[in-house]
């Protein structure tokens, strides 16, 4: 196998499914003018938009409300050198709406971390990209 032939590029219904498996990913976004990454847990919605579920005080809410952020979801094995890597693109919204909210208040994430009034907030997969690395055992 040659070294090209460890990485494979993942079609977008590929990315989806392998998003779906795992309940934490990373929001990559613009704190203060710097990046930042805030590790969060989520679910997708019907759409295959992304859903997070915080407090609506946080600083991540005020800081990604309307704008495209990134977020990212992996998994990995360093004993057979192999795993995945998912990046959605995306405006990311507060969501308002009351039904929309009582929705996913039912089906969408719970946040881990204990929350008075919680608010969700959707990322549009706008863009979704992903590749593998298959093992690439000795050198």
């Amino acid at each position: 196998m040659s070294p090209n032939d460890a990485f494979r590029a993942l079609d977008r219904q590929e990315c989806l499914r392998l998003l779906a498996k795992v309940p934490v990913g990373r929001v990559v976004y613009t704190r203060q003018a710097l990046p930042a990454v805030l590790p969060i847990n989520f679910s997708l919605d019907t759409d295959a938009s992304v859903l997070l579920c915080t407090s609506p005080d946080s600083d991540l809410v005020h800081a990604i409300d309307g704008v495209v952020v990134a977020f990212e979801a992996d998994e990995f094995d360093a004993a057979t050198r192999s795993g995945w890597s998912v990046v959605v693109t995306g405006r990311a919204t507060v969501l308002t709406d009351p039904a929309e909210h009582e929705r996913l208040s039912q089906t969408g994430p719970s946040s881990w971390m204990p929350l008075r009034d919680a608010v969700f907030v959707r990322i549009e997969s706008e863009m979704v990209t992903g590749r593998e690395l298959r093992g690439a055992l000795g050198t």
